[in-house]
């Protein structure tokens, strides 16, 4: 029986669109999140509506316009494995087109917003990079929009976990508006493996047993975590990526462990 929480890839639509989570598919109040797949050549227009967009170039290259701004082209990395990414912010009420210089694998991340701050490039110099845990429970981590930069309800993170290794471990959660010591916050893992093959491995669940999945997760899948605990792990010779979208009512990323594992180092 397969989960409500793991949503597959397709090939592309007619919008290149590849995976998609909108807020009425996943039941929740604030992430929008697809992936769109463009060849050199193509290219996509839309429009943020009521929602702030963080545009990430997961691969490739592009020139992207947004928010009547022409970014020029951006990106480096021709895989999401090989150093920080390019992004474009957009408030809400924004058109933006992207034109694909290089096959391009675009994240399109969204929230709802009131158009409070305006359109910026995010380069690869201004994504804090941190190595977080130990021995097997190590992962790096891209913080693209953290809770301290300029965005409305919009978090977004990258994290490479390498084969064999845990991540977003030891467990936690966020879904109590409890401040300060823990914010209700929705959340998307767009996965990606380096092999393109294989699985990863992802649970989530809370402590009642009201929700409890693990699920196999295969490259270009996404999880959906509405509540409750939500470890990953990469098996040996596999190293993961994945995409984090956080969004809430407070923009803070403040989080509870399962106290089974609270002793473990994060």
């Amino acid at each position: 029986m397969s989960s409500k929480l793991l949503v597959h890839s397709h090939k592309p639509d007619e919008k290149k669109c590849t995976v998609s989570v909108t807020p009425q598919s996943a039941g929740w109040g604030y992430i929008d999140f697809n992936v769109r797949s463009l060849a050199a050549g193509e290219q996509i227009a839309d429009r943020t509506g009521p929602n702030e967009t963080c545009l990430v170039l997961v691969s490739g290259k592009a020139r992207i316009i947004g928010a009547g701004q022409d970014f020029g082209v951006l990106g480096e990395r021709m895989d999401p494995f090989s150093g920080a990414p390019w992004s474009v912010y957009l408030p809400s009420g924004a058109e933006w087109r992207v034109e694909a210089e290089t096959a391009v694998e675009l994240a399109v991340c969204g929230s709802p917003a009131k158009g409070k701050y305006p359109a910026r490039v995010i380069p690869p110099q201004d994504v804090s990079e941190l190595t977080r845990g130990t021995g097997t429970n190590q992962r790096f981590v891209r913080n693209i929009l953290p809770d301290t930069a300029e965005a409305e309800t919009l978090l977004v993170v990258e994290v490479i976990t390498p084969g064999g290794h845990w991540s977003s471990y030891p467990p936690h959660k966020h879904d109590t508006d409890d401040f300060p010591n823990e914010t209700y916050l929705e959340e998307t893992y767009y996965h990606r493996l380096k092999r393109g093959s294989g699985f990863a491995l992802q649970r989530v669940y809370t402590k009642d047993g009201s929700l409890d999945e693990a699920m196999a997760v295969a490259d270009r899948d996404v999880v959906l975590v509405p509540k409750g605990y939500h470890p990953v792990g990469a098996p040996h010779g596999f190293d993961l990526y994945y995409l984090n979208v956080m969004a809430g009512p407070r923009r803070v990323w403040k989080f509870t462990m399962d106290p089974d594992q609270a002793f473990l180092p994060y």
